[in-house]
């Protein structure tokens, strides 16, 4: 069992379960603390190497994944280890595609389809959630 993150971190959102997923941006530097255990990176390339375990998720910037049954397979483990382990998600500016999917997390954890782009805003970033069809996506990642 790992350490899950401290709720007080930089990024850090408590889903209503009490999971703890950590969100940044890649273009901002590693902030202080432990490593993630897992990382999510959400981007158009292949992220950049990193020490700990990750996954890649093909997904453009200001678009939506590349492989939606993919998505929703890699965002579902990721909120299976929250809760002890310490999850990260990133893209490169940690707002729009992060935002998404931890929206989508949010879904899984029961929030509301309709309520978690606010959920996300409310407690991680106020511009969380970039475009029109990321939201839609939220709603629809509820009903697949």
């Amino acid at each position: 069992m790992t350490d899950t993150w401290d709720p007080a971190g930089a990024g850090v959102l408590r889903l209503p379960t009490g999971r703890l997923i950590r969100g940044r941006g890649l273009r901002h530097p590693l902030p202080p603390g432990p490593e993630p255990t897992l990382a999510v990176h959400l981007l158009g390339s292949p992220p950049p190497s990193v020490t700990w375990e990750s996954v890649w998720l093909r997904w453009p910037d200001f678009r939506l994944p590349a492989d939606r049954a993919t998505a929703r397979a890699v965002l579902t483990e990721a909120w299976n280890r929250a809760p002890v382990e310490r999850v990260e998600v990133a893209c490169s500016g940690g707002r729009g595609r992060t935002g998404t999917a931890l929206a989508c997390l949010a879904v899984l954890d029961g929030v509301p389809a309709a309520e978690a782009v606010a959920y996300v805003r409310r407690n991680y970033h106020p511009r969380a959630v970039e475009t029109p069809w990321q939201r839609r996506y939220v709603v629809r990642f509820a009903a697949a």
